[in-house]
C-alpha cells in the first residue's frame, strides 16, 4: 500500500482535510489513547491512505518513545507531515477541541452539584478515577514489564513512592532508572528506525530542542515565586514534559502541582479525572477542567486555555525537535534501554499513586469496593467501553446513598 502523495493537494486544502479529520476523530475516539491509534490507523493508513504501514508503526514507536501525550504527538506528526506546521496544529485544534469544551462545560456545572445527590454523583465520578488508573496499571504491567529486571524495577519504584511520594522523589526514581536501565535491559533488541521526508533539517530540530530545555527549566525554577498565571503555566509544562506512558501517567504529576498548594481541591480534583473518562478526545483535555475550575481568581476560560497550551506544549516541542534525528536515535541501544526501564519505573509511580491518595482518599466503605471491583471486571474483564463503568459507578454511587449505605 503506497501512501497519497500530499504534493498532489493545494497547501489550504490540505489542511482543511487535515483539521476536518481530526475534528471527526475527535468527536467519536472513546476509550483512551490506545483506542485513539486503533482510529488513527484505521482512518489515516487504510481509508485515507495519508502514510502507509510501516511509516504509522514507526511513528508510533517514536511518539512511546518520547514523554507527552503519544496518540496528540502522533496526531501532530501526521498533520506535519500532511500539511506542514498549519497541518500539524490542524491536528491538536481538531482533536482536542471537542473532549476541551466539554471539560470545560463540565467545570461550569460542577459547582451546581451540591446537595446529597450532586455529592453522590462527585463521589461515582472518583470511584470511576480508581477503576481506570487501576485497569491502566494492569495493561501497563502487562505491557511495559514483561521481563523479571522490569518488574523488579517496578516494584521498586512503586515501594520508593508509597514511602515518599513528593515530586523530588519522584523525579529522583525516575532518574535512577534511566541510570540503571542500559545494564538491567541489555536483553532487548534494537531496530532500526525509517527516514522522514521534513520541511525543516536538524539546526530547526535543534532549535526546537534548546526551546523545550529552557522552558523546561524555567518550569522547574518558578516553584512558588512569580505571577499566579506563571505558577500554574509551569506546573501544566512540568507535567506535560516529565511524563512518561501516557494520559494516566499524568494523574500524580498534576496532583502533586495543583492539590498540594491548594490551587483546586482533593474531590474536584479526582472528580474531573473522572468525568474525563466518559470524554472522547485525548485525556490531556483534563487540563480544560483543571485550569478553569483553579482558585485564586485565576480560572475561567482563560484558565482552560492556559493550560491546555501549557501542558501539550512540551510533547509538541520535543516530538518537532527529535523528528530530524529519530533514525539515528532509534538505533542506539542505550536510548532504547534507558527509556526501557523508565517506563518500567513509571508503572510503579502511577501503582503508588494509584493507592494514595486515590484509592485512601476516595473509598470509604465496602459499597466503594464492591463498586470499584466491578467497574473493574467490566473494563478488564468484559472488555466494556469506559463510559460503561463511569454510567455504573455513578448510577450505584447514587443507589447505594439512596439505600443509605
Amino acid at each position: 500500500m503506497s501512501a497519497s502523495p500530499a504534493s498532489d493537494v493545494p497547501s489550504s486544502r490540505r489542511v482543511g482535510e487535515v483539521f476536518l479529520a481530526f475534528l471527526s476523530l475527535g468527536l467519536r475516539s472513546f476509550g483512551g489513547p490506545i483506542a485513539h491509534l486503533g482510529y488513527f490507523r484505521r482512518a489515516f493508513v487504510d481509508q485515507r491512505r495519508w502514510l502507509d504501514d510501516a511509516q504509522f508503526t514507526q511513528w508510533l514507536a517514536m511518539c512511546q518513545f518520547l514523554p507527552g501525550p503519544a496518540s496528540s504527538q502522533l496526531g501532530f506528526a501526521i498533520g506535519l507531515h500532511r500539511a506542514g506546521w498549519r497541518g500539524a496544529i490542524a491536528a491538536f485544534i481538531g482533536f482536542t477541541l471537542p473532549s476541551a469544551l466539554l471539560m470545560s462545560a463540565f467545570a461550569w456545572w460542577v459547582p451546581y452539584l451540591q446537595g446529597v445527590w450532586g455529592r453522590a454523583l462527585l463521589h461515582g465520578l472518583k470511584l470511576v478515577a480508581i477503576v481506570v488508573i487501576a485497569q491502566g496499571v494492569l495493561g501497563m504491567w502487562r505491557s511495559l514489564t514483561p521481563d523479571w529486571p522490569r518488574r523488579v524495577l517496578a516494584i521498586a519504584a512503586c515501594a520508593v513512592l508509597l514511602w515518599q511520594s513528593q515530586v523530588w522523589v519522584q523525579l529522583l526514581v525516575i532518574v535512577a532508572a534511566a541510570a540503571v536501565g542500559p545494564l538491567l535491559c541489555r536483553h532487548l533488541a534494537v531496530h532500526q528506525g525509517s527516514a522522514f521526508a521534513l520541511s525543516y533539517g536538524r539546526r530547526t530540530g535543534a532549535a526546537l530542542l534548546a526551546i523545550y530545555a529552557v522552558l523546561l527549566l524555567v518550569a522547574l525554577t518558578v516553584g512558588t515565586r512569580g505571577a499566579l498565571w506563571l505558577q500554574t503555566a509551569a506546573a501544566f509544562y512540568r507535567a506535560g514534559a516529565l511524563v512518561f506512558g501516557g494520559g494516566h501517567v499524568v494523574l500524580p504529576w498534576l496532583r502533586q502541582a495543583l492539590v498540594d498548594p491548594g490551587w483546586i481541591d482533593e474531590s474536584s480534583f479526582l472528580a474531573g479525572y473522572g468525568a474525563a473518562q466518559a470524554m472522547p478526545g485525548p485525556m490531556f483535555s483534563l487540563a480544560a477542567y483543571l485550569g478553569s475550575r483553579m482558585s485564586g481568581g485565576h480560572g475561567g476560560p482563560m484558565g482552560s486555555l492556559e493550560a491546555l497550551l501549557a501542558i501539550f506544549l512540551p510533547g509538541f516541542l520535543l516530538l518537532s525537535g527529535v523528528l530530524p534525528f529519530w533514525q539515528r536515535l532509534s538505533a542506539r541501544a542505550s536510548a532504547v534501554r534507558v527509556v526501557a526501564a523508565i517506563n518500567a519505573a513509571v508503572v510503579g509511580l502511577l501503582a503508588a499513586a494509584l493507592y494514595r491518595p486515590v484509592w485512601t482518599g476516595t473509598v470509604g466503605n465496602m459499597a466503594d469496593v464492591v463498586i470499584v471491583a466491578s467497574g473493574f471486571v467490566m473494563l478488564v474483564v468484559a472488555r466494556q467501553p469506559a463510559w460503561v463503568a463511569v454510567l455504573w459507578c455513578m448510577v450505584a454511587s447514587c443507589s447505594c446513598r439512596w439505600l443509605g449505605f
